[in-house]
């Protein structure tokens, strides 16, 4: 990834305050920042954008955050932060289980969320896995091989 100002961030949620927060700390730090209120919307934006991060709540109309995760892993390596009022450990655990890179509960701090964006981005993103793995790269090294 390049630096912020090369960044896209996706903040998707169905509260505009909560959009408009999010967006304005992002656009802050020099991050090129677009929005959507619902899940069919953020997945269009998705596939035509192709962001680097997608900041996703999970409680979204139209098609929920979870959903919209799982169907992003499709088409995109994009890092996924799920936000969320949910605070039970089996709506985390399903969450990460679908593809989110990480997850956050509300009420949470603006600058963490910030912070947490900056430590995905600074690690390394391979290709959206799709395909049988037999159509995946393979890495060889001496006599062992592994597809990617």
């Amino acid at each position: 990834m390049g630096g912020a100002s090369t960044t896209t961030v996706l903040v998707v949620d169905d509260e505009q305050n909560m959009v408009d927060l999010v967006a304005g700390y992002l656009a802050r730090e020099g991050y090129r920042v677009l929005t959507a209120a619902d899940g069919p919307a953020a997945l269009d934006l998705a596939l035509t954008a192709n962001p680097d991060v997608v900041v996703l709540d999970v409680m979204l109309p139209g098609i929920d955050g979870v959903e919209v995760c799982r169907r992003l892993r499709a088409f995109s390596d994009a890092y996924v932060l799920m936000v969320t009022a949910r605070t039970e450990e089996v709506d985390k655990i399903v969450g990460l289980a679908v593809g989110a890179d990480d997850y956050v509960t509300k009420p949470f701090s603006p600058r963490e969320l910030v912070a947490r964006v900056k430590a995905m981005l600074r690690r390394p993103r391979g290709v959206a896995v799709s395909g049988a793995a037999e159509d995946r790269p393979a890495l060889h090294i001496g006599e062992l091989s592994r597809r990617c």
